[in-house]
């Protein structure tokens, strides 16, 4: 097995005065290292663009990740979908990245923008074979995949951005392909880039898309693992054990919560250094221990990242803060999001004194609550999760 992996992500923004997306995307697992992921572009916007683009986005992604032949998808869903009366025709457009054990890459787009290929830190000119399909014209390649490609799918309302109010034509495949290479290099996962590319196709919309527009960004990486402790062990006894399979673990590692940093520091035989300067009201201040690479207050910064990660996973509004700000809570943020691909949890289940207050809205199960919480987000961003409880 290679120690490469996917990283996937995509916003959508809808059609000006519209309550759905005509755009679509659809991922499929196959396995571990294999997935579909279907970009689908209904024709129109509204309702009936959000019906054809998920049926469209649905069929192909079960079907080809099932092993079936694209011909035969692209049939059903002729068959299946129902005709546009205007415009004659049945299903929206598409582009399929196929992804074969992060190893391979097999793309397929049919009257979408062609896939934007970067590679290197340049963009890459990938060969496309014409298929004709139902008497249409699809459009297929076969790449090896390296480390550091990114492939950027994306529906019309990109290209159409700005038609009569920043452009005469649009924002130009070109021109979106060069704003986008400028933007790989500087290391932002893939569904950062996708918010940067739609929220700038929204600015040249002067904020009233005129059509829905998607961005799907896959970027290929090495496997980056993670160790983030959070509390002390029910059990003194297991402090050394716990603090043992803990520093031996390949990765970085993250340390969060008081208690747990003096068991850490003593552990390892070197000092607690408190930076007394907060860079924020809302998030306590960050420590050093020498041969930890970060250590945090527990439960309100854990708390903060949290938000953060399901802002990730809704709209990532809140990207740029996290980022940039070198609070406690924004540093955990960008290891685990940017970073990380592995993360183990070490989690003690001791129960803090400090937390037994009743006036402190904190107990021992809010705490667990936290730690599945925040697995369960960074499952859904497509990381691989260890939870060990002490």
């Amino acid at each position: 097995m290679n120690n490469l992996c996917a990283d996937i992500g995509w916003k959508s923004i809808n059609h000006d005065g519209e309550q759905l997306c005509g755009d679509h995307i659809d991922i499929v697992d196959q396995d571990e290292n294999s997935s579909v992921i279907v970009l689908a572009d209904g024709l129109g916007s509204g309702v009936k663009a959000s019906i054809l683009s998920t049926l469209t986005s649905k069929i192909i992604s079960t079907m080809l990740a099932a092993g079936i032949k694209l011909e035969d998808c692209v049939s059903t869903i002729a068959a299946t979908l129902p005709i546009c009366s205007v415009r004659g025709v049945a299903y929206s457009t598409f582009t399929i990245i196929h992804l074969i054990e992060n190893e391979m890459v097999e793309i397929i787009q049919y009257d979408n923008p062609n896939v934007i290929f970067i590679r290197n830190g340049e963009l890459y000119d990938y060969p496309k074979n014409e298929l004709i399909i139902c008497d249409k014209t699809v459009l297929k390649s076969v790449i090896k995949l390296q480390e550091g490609d990114v492939m950027i799918a994306m529906s019309d309302g990109c290209p159409h951005a700005g038609i009569g109010i920043a452009f005469n034509f649009g924002w130009k495949w070109e021109d979106i392909a060069e704003f986008m290479k400028d933007l790989t290099v500087a290391g932002y996962t893939a569904k950062t880039l996708s918010a940067m590319l739609v929220d700038e196709c929204n600015k040249e919309y002067g904020y009233h898309p005129g059509d829905d527009t998607t961005a799907c960004v896959v970027k290929i990486r090495k496997r980056e693992p993670m160790n983030i402790l959070f509390g002390p062990p029910r059990n003194r006894d297991d402090c050394g054990r716990m603090m043992s399979l803990f520093f031996s673990k390949e990765g970085k590692h993250i340390i969060c919560g008081g208690t747990t940093s003096s068991i850490a520091a003593q552990y390892l035989g070197k000092p607690i250094k408190a930076n007394l300067s907060f860079e924020r009201s809302d998030v306590p201040p960050t420590a050093e221990i020498e041969g930890v690479d970060l250590v945090t207050e527990g439960v309100i910064t854990i708390n903060k990242v949290i938000e953060y990660a399901k802002d990730v996973l809704d709209k990532n509004e809140l990207y740029e803060e996290w980022n940039f700000k070198r609070d406690g809570a924004s540093q955990i943020a960008r290891l685990l999001f940017e970073e990380a691909t592995d993360i183990n949890f070490y989690v003690g289940r001791a129960v803090n004194p400090a937390h037994q207050n009743p006036d402190l809205p904190i107990t021992f199960n809010i705490k667990m609550n936290l730690v599945e919480e925040l697995s369960t987000c960074l499952q859904q961003m497509g990381k691989r999760i260890k939870v060990s409880y002490f």
